[in-house]
């Protein structure tokens, strides 16, 4: 087995960056998913009222107020509200078709931009290629609803526990614990999904695999940092009035763009350090 040191791990990363121009991709990638976060969060919160999971929705919303800074998620909550209010029911008709193919559009740049990290042409018909991108959308969809049912129902068993052996520090500690946990396996099977059905690459399926660990770990820090540094050393809304809370969430789509994309870059490079993982071009060897 092949193993490249970290020195030239990090060299052939920092190439390969270069090469596939990662950040005008990131760039494209924010572009793409701010125009598509709206639309997919229309047609989840639509569902959400017709699933048997109480506060289903409110766990969301709370979710997005940790992980945005402030500006973003009151951006959002507030817009993705006003419009579910006033077309809840429509949409479970064929506005859903249309708001689902509007939502996919995010995903399609993903598998562009990942097609480019694999440096291969990508040979799928249209028809199958944006009907991938669906596919992932509605596995997204499955994803956080089936994650959060998990957390709330966890929640229900923490409050009958409190409620018989009392309001415990280390039982408090211990499901906080296992939500966090729940986040995380969501996370690194939503990172799996699209770097197995995002490239036109034959390959495995691995729900942990060193670019999904890397992009899971990164996303976790770089949100936690630019929440900081929104937080207490910039004032958007100061300096660019209403249009600071886009521009943040732009700022954070960029940078999870990035992250997803560095990911892919890990794994193309693991792979090719193997002589059974594929070379140039995602040809198994």
């Amino acid at each position: 087995m092949r193993t490249a040191s970290i020195k030239q791990f990090a060299i052939d990363l920092y190439n390969g960056i270069s090469n596939h121009n990662v950040f005008n991709g990131a760039a494209a990638l924010a572009y793409y998913l701010f125009l598509s976060i709206f639309p997919a969060a229309i047609v989840l919160l639509s569902i959400l009222p017709y699933l048997p999971i109480p506060h289903l929705e409110q766990a969301i919303m709370d979710l997005l107020a940790q992980a945005l800074p402030k500006q973003s998620a009151d951006l959002f909550t507030g817009i993705v509200n006003s419009v579910v209010s006033r077309r809840r029911g429509g949409l479970l008709s064929f506005g859903i078709v249309f708001v689902l193919w509007s939502a996919s559009s995010g995903l399609s740049a993903i598998m562009q931009q990942l097609d480019i990290t694999y440096e291969v042409q990508d040979s799928r018909p249209y028809w199958k290629f944006r009907g991938t991108a669906l596919l992932l959308m509605v596995l997204f969809l499955i994803l956080v609803i089936g994650g959060f049912s998990l957390i709330i129902f966890g929640g229900v068993i923490q409050d009958r526990l409190i409620g018989l052996l009392g309001n415990s520090k280390p039982l408090l500690i211990l499901f906080a614990t296992v939500r966090w946990i729940i986040v995380v396996v969501c996370l690194l099977l939503a990172f799996a999904m699209v770097y197995y059905f995002g490239p036109d690459v034959e390959q495995k399926f691995r729900f942990i695999s060193p670019g999904s660990v890397f992009g899971v770990v990164l996303l976790a820090l770089a949100s936690l940092g630019f929440q900081y540094y929104v937080t207490h050393f910039s004032n958007y809304s100061l300096t660019y009035g209403s249009i600071g809370a886009v521009i943040i969430l732009q700022l954070w789509l960029y940078i999870s763009g990035m992250v997803l994309l560095l990911g892919g870059e890990v794994n193309v490079l693991y792979e090719r350090s193997h002589p059974e993982g594929k070379g140039r071009g995602g040809a198994i060897r």
